[in-house]
């Protein structure tokens, strides 16, 4: 049984339909890639998967447990299954240690002192407990992603959605946070991530997923999708990210 599944997942803005029966499934400790345009539906598919949006049709599974439709416990689900905006999301007028620190002691009944602990443990792992005492506004764009992520690890998920999470980022704030990313890899957390950054999701997925209009077009190891796609649409969307220099 894989650890995430979607099953005929289908999502509608009034007339307009952003996931047309979306099957897909993540094993357990595997880093899985959406590709594709803009407006393709990789934002929405993951926003459904953590029930930010509600789902028109289909299912969502989590550890074989049906967490879409009425009466699923969203804490509960986003418990299991953290996620990583784009747009960091910090509370402004808490420290950064207050932040990472909110949830386990809200949520997870952990002591303020364990709360605080485990936070500056996290911080260390990512160059950032000097900035413990800092407020986000006195954080560069990519150390505010950095803490969102520590915020997300803070809540011990069994697995991380993120979305676009450099996208908001400068050139040169990319790397210090898909480093995390990485190590976060490495250490086998379940991943499904949406993004622009081609030769990140080509070094570290497992499995590369082209959405295409709301449809899962392509999907294999990312040598396969990115050495020899099998799908005319999958080969022109490459072919215009290698002509713009993005892998």
């Amino acid at each position: 049984m894989s650890f995430i599944e979607l099953v005929g997942l289908k999502k509608s803005y009034g007339k307009h339909e952003v996931l047309k029966g979306i099957n897909l499934n993540v094993e357990r400790h595997q880093v899985v890639t959406l590709i594709g345009a803009s407006g393709c539906g990789k934002s929405t598919l993951l926003r459904c998967l953590n029930s930010l949006e509600t789902i028109d049709d289909g299912q969502v599974r989590v550890g074989g447990d049906v967490v879409s439709g009425p009466g699923v416990d969203v804490n509960r689900l986003r418990r299991k299954v953290g996620m990583v905006f784009q747009s960091y999301n910090l509370f402004p007028h808490m420290t950064v240690l207050q932040n990472i620190a909110l949830g386990p002691v809200k949520l997870l009944g952990t002591s303020q002192a364990e709360a605080q602990e485990d936070a500056h443990a996290l911080l260390r792992r990512v160059n950032l407990d000097h900035r413990a005492n800092y407020y986000p506004d006195q954080l560069s764009g990519g150390q505010q992603q950095r803490v969102a992520i520590v915020r997300s690890i803070a809540m011990k998920p069994q697995a991380l959605l993120l979305d676009e999470i450099t996208s908001a980022l400068d050139p040169e704030l990319v790397a210090e946070v898909l480093n995390i990313v990485r190590d976060l890899a490495s250490d086998g957390m379940t991943m499904l991530l949406a993004t622009h950054e081609m030769h990140f999701a080509r070094e570290v997925s497992d499995l590369v997923v082209f959405l295409e209009q709301g449809h899962l077009l392509e999907q294999g190891p990312p040598e396969q999708i990115f050495g020899d796609p099998q799908e005319d649409r999958t080969r022109e969307f490459l072919k215009r990210i290698v002509a713009a220099g993005r892998l």
